[in-house]
């Protein structure tokens, strides 16, 4: 059986809303299977394994983020576009926060990590300032490990803030939110 991309897509967007609801442990095969009108057996043919699968929608999310912006994209551009990738796309933020946050028992039992090179790639990029030019990783991720919680947090927030604020407050939130994560960057990189 040939797999489309066209159901491929589908596959991956349905196993990224679970997972970003339940976690890695509340999904199961048998829950996207059901959740795509598939047999489990149809996604073992195409992904061989529950972490197969998630390590795909983990690299695709990554791969989008990185791709969404250029390479030579200084880094307020950077998390000014990876902020509008997390309005457009609340459910990847909140995957990303709990592959980050909220796998303590998978990342014991880990022997891929799917978002190192998106991790690598914000080391990079703050690495890449004058400033941070010649800062560790390891401060070079907390650094970039600020903005990317700042990004996260407010995201995955929308529904608490919206029954706080109202619809409109919040909207309007979102259309500043990118902004400020650009004035954010920019103290960040002066010191």
């Amino acid at each position: 059986m040939k797999i489309t991309s066209d159901t491929k897509t589908r596959m991956l967007d349905t196993a990224t809303h679970l997972f970003a609801e339940r976690g890695f442990y509340g999904v199961s095969l048998a829950n996207i299977a059901d959740e795509l009108g598939l047999t489990k057996q149809a996604l073992i043919h195409h992904f061989a394994t529950k972490e197969k699968l998630y390590g795909q929608v983990l690299e695709r999310i990554s791969d989008d983020i990185i791709s969404g912006s250029s390479a030579t994209d200084d880094l307020e551009t950077f998390f000014e576009t990876f902020c509008g990738h997390a309005i457009a796309h609340p459910q990847d933020s909140r995957l990303l926060m709990r592959e980050l946050l909220d796998n303590r028992r998978r990342a014991e039992e880990a022997t891929r990590w799917y978002l190192e090179p998106f991790l690598r790639n914000l080391i990079d990029r703050v690495k890449a300032t004058p400033r941070w030019r010649h800062a560790p990783d390891p401060q070079a991720l907390s650094i970039a490990y600020q903005l990317l919680g700042a990004v996260s947090y407010f995201v995955i927030s929308e529904p608490t803030l919206t029954r706080i604020l109202g619809s409109a407050q919040f909207s309007e939130m979102q259309d500043i939110y990118p902004g400020e994560i650009r004035r954010t960057v920019r103290l960040l990189l002066s010191g």
